[in-house]
Formats: structure tokens, sequence, C-alpha cells
């Protein structure tokens, strides 16, 4: 079964936060859409990951660093369409459910620097992942889970091409969202058995 983020596992591990600047995507010659941030160290891996993709194949950053802000409204947003399409639903479904689609502002690893959403673009454009970036569970009837079999042999040969490359830089997935990889969050300590993780919120270090 897979463990959300608002799962007591991950929100019970500390975060130490290292000091680490954020960097500019743009300055490891990766892709992105518009400017995107992310901690050094995750920037650098993404960078290892793009050289180990074949020819004519890279990544494609589009969002990294998101203020707490921006967290916030998605959250609430999100909160808001479940309680609409499951009308007495109570409130802690409703944060168990949400977290397979956006993190609780509180262990947030955009925020932190320490995730991006991303992709894998070729000669004419983005290749075939099975969903769109950023859709929801209900939208892609499970397909944005990484393990989803509703979706096409090429998006299943897309996805582990991805995972091969991000895997081996040292970045983990969060199960629910084939687009989200991270570094030095909670996830990732739990995922790689870390007691703490390595960034806390950071959109102030900009």
């Amino acid at each position: 079964m897979t463990v959300l983020l608002s799962d007591d596992r991950i929100t019970s591990i500390p975060s130490i936060e290292n000091g680490e600047p954020l960097v500019d995507l743009y300055t490891r010659d990766l892709l992105t859409t518009g400017r995107q941030f992310a901690r050094g160290t995750v920037a650098d891996r993404l960078a290892v990951a793009d050289t180990f993709l074949p020819v004519g194949i890279r990544l494609q950053v589009v969002e990294g660093l998101r203020p707490i802000e921006s967290q916030q409204e998605i959250w609430d947003g999100y909160c808001s369409e479940l309680e609409r399409l499951h009308p007495g639903i109570s409130v802690a479904d409703v944060h168990v459910l949400a977290s397979r689609f956006v993190s609780p502002i509180e262990v947030a690893p955009h925020v932190a620097g320490a995730a991006v959403d991303l992709t894998l673009v070729g000669a004419n454009g983005p290749l075939d992942l099975g969903t769109p970036i950023d859709a929801t569970p209900e939208q892609s009837n499970g397909a944005c889970f990484f393990a989803a079999t509703n979706i096409t042999r090429e998006a299943r040969t897309n996805r582990a091409l991805l995972a091969d490359v991000l895997t081996a830089a040292g970045l983990i997935n969060y199960p629910t969202e084939w687009w989200h990889w991270s570094y030095g969050d909670r996830y990732w300590a739990y995922t790689e058995n870390h007691p703490a993780a390595l960034y806390g919120p950071a959109y102030s270090l900009t």
C-alpha cells in the first residue's frame, strides 16, 4: 500500500535545515518551463540524470520551488473539490485523499526546494507519459499513479526510462504522481531510511 505524505511515518520525520542555497536550474543547463529553482544538490542530480538519457531526449522541469502561498492555494482548492465529490466526507478523510495529489503544507517538498515536477521531451516535443502533469487521480482514473496499468505501452516505457535515470541519480518518486521527484525531503528520508530531511521551507532563500 502506498505511503502518502500525510502518513505519520512521513510527518514524524524531523527536518534539519542544512542551509544549502537554491539555484536557477538554467545554470545546470536543464530545460525548464520558465525560471525554476531547486536546492543545489537537487539541481546537480537532475543534471546528472539528464546526461543518462538517450541522445535526443531531455528532461524538462515544469516546476521546482513553489511559494508557500501557492502550495496552500493548491491544497485548499483540491480539498474543496474532494468535498464536492464526496458529500459528507470527514475532514480527516479529505486530508488523506488530498495528499495523493498535493502535499500538506507542513511537509511539502516543493516549498523546501527539494522537489521538481518534470517530463521527458524529444525532437517533436513532450513524450507520452500517460497523463498530463498535474492530472488528479479523479481526472485520470488513477493513471497519474506511477505504476498505473491503464496507460499505453509507450507511456509505460517512457515512465520506466524516466525512473531509470532519476533513480540512478539519487532522486525518489512520489508514487501517486509519475512526474514528482525529490531529494532531501521527508519522503526521501523515509524511502532511503535517513533519520531526518535535509531541507525545510526555502522560499526566503531566493
